[in-house]
């Protein structure tokens, strides 16, 4: 929880991948044969989207919702089995990477395992019939806390995978299940090894909505009690309202520095741009310059950063979740890709080392972030809106460019540049 995390979590990156998209075969061995390129980016953690069964009836698409599971115990056999999952381990571990499984213990496949042998784990509406809370997840039934043996039961099927060799749990949705069910998860299973939790936390309209409706919804500083991380849909809402052109970025960059302060001391947020259920980011911003900039300060954001598979080649494409529908990993930018590279290397090192973080709006869009540690400062600049011109600045500023290479001077007014700029002043 944020008061005993581990110290190395701020800065660490998180690998997401979805097991039937990644590669043609739609196989673990696609994972297992790029574990090393996975590990150059600079990943820390690599998450796997659920790879269980998926339930046939009210089946969405094709091939299903991962997130409607009909087995927690079992493996799709299209993906693999629990021994080729086990080489995959044993081969993230070899190359110091920690592995994270989704967790979805909200809800079920309709015709799942449990839905047929334990019917009365589930939440049931008036007339006694399974049901759910959100109307649109259709192929699903949620389950039903109030029964004690369900808690023991979900409990044993995360020491199994434990068991097999996973280190930390995405847990989907996770505002939705008991506080209390997540603290004893966490009270029981770290006693074995240091479990690392994630939890999926949802934005503020999706909680207030669900919350009218009469039902129970953790906000992100009540599940800090039982979580690592928890997810920036609260902050990532201001964003989408500013990519739209409802708000102006000045919201968004408010509520970064509000999560600074309602939020338990220590607490993390995992940033992204984009992750499986919201679009590319290349498909949401115009050119390659403005691109990177905003790679840059997702990075340099307080917390975790994620990488959703093929973000770092800009892919503007998002895998369809129901379908069969593989990355095109030849059609990515590889022009961009050494720079992401070289971006994930310097952020982690500046957040590994520093420890106050503070961020102000230059001018429209034009922003500057400082990092500062015991020994080291940084001063990055970022161009986020493409502007161009100069600006006048009531400080001076000498130091290197990091990501150039290159001596940067700034005296009463800056130049601004197209291109991020990272600069160690000390």
């Amino acid at each position: 929880m944020a008061i005993d995390s581990p110290s190395w979590l701020k800065s660490s990156i998180i690998y997401e991948v979805f097991v039937r998209n990644y590669g043609n075969a739609g196989t673990f061995n696609d994972i297992y044969n790029d574990i090393e390129r996975i590990k150059a980016l600079g990943a820390d953690i690599l998450w796997f989207m659920p790879f269980y069964p998926i339930g046939k009836v009210g089946r969405k698409g094709t091939h299903g919702s991962p997130y409607s599971i009909k087995d927690y115990e079992e493996i799709s056999k299209e993906i693999g089995n629990k021994r080729d999952f086990k080489r995959l381990i044993d081969k993230a571990h070899d190359n110091g990477l920690k592995i994270l499984i989704d967790i979805v213990f909200n809800h079920t496949a309709i015709d799942s395992k449990l839905a047929e042998t334990h019917p009365e784990w589930f939440m049931k509406d008036q007339n006694g019939k399974l049901t759910r809370k959100v109307e649109d997840w259709n192929d699903v039934y949620d389950l039903d806390y109030d029964n004690l043996d369900l808690w023991d039961y979900l409990i044993n099927v995360l020491d199994g995978w434990i068991d097999l060799g996973v280190d930390a749990f995405r847990c989907d949705v996770a505002s939705l299940v008991p506080l209390e069910f997540w603290k004893k998860s966490r009270e029981l299973l770290n006693q074995k090894k240091e479990i690392i939790w994630l939890a999926e936390t949802l934005d503020p309209k999706f909680i207030h909505d669900l919350r009218t409706k009469g039902y129970d919804v953790h906000s992100d500083s009540e599940v800090y009690q039982a979580f690592d991380l928890t997810y920036d849909y609260d902050g990532f809402y201001y964003l989408r309202s500013y990519f739209s052109g409802e708000k102006d970025l000045k919201h968004f960059f408010e509520h970064v520095f509000l999560q600074e302060t309602i939020f338990p001391k220590n607490s993390l947020k995992l940033r992204f741009l984009e992750n499986h259920d919201n679009p590319r980011i290349a498909s949401v911003l115009e050119g390659k310059n403005k691109i990177k900039n905003w790679t840059v300060l997702y990075n340099l954001l307080p917390g975790a950063s994620l990488i959703y598979a093929g973000q770092e080649l800009m892919m503007e494409k998002l895998p369809n979740l129901f379908e069969k529908d593989s990355i095109k990993w030849d059609k990515g930018d590889y022009e961009f890709l050494s720079f992401f590279k070289k971006i994930i290397k310097l952020t982690k090192e500046i957040k590994s080392t520093c420890n106050q973080f503070s961020l102000c709006e230059l001018s429209e869009g034009i922003i500057m972030i400082k990092w500062n540690g015991e020994e080291e400062e940084y001063i990055t600049i970022l161009n986020l809106e493409d502007r161009h011109g100069k600006i006048p600045v009531d400080f001076n500023l000498y130091g290197t460019d990091l990501i150039t290479n290159e001596t940067v001077s700034i005296q009463n007014y800056f130049v601004i540049s197209k291109l991020p700029m990272i600069i160690k002043v000390r």
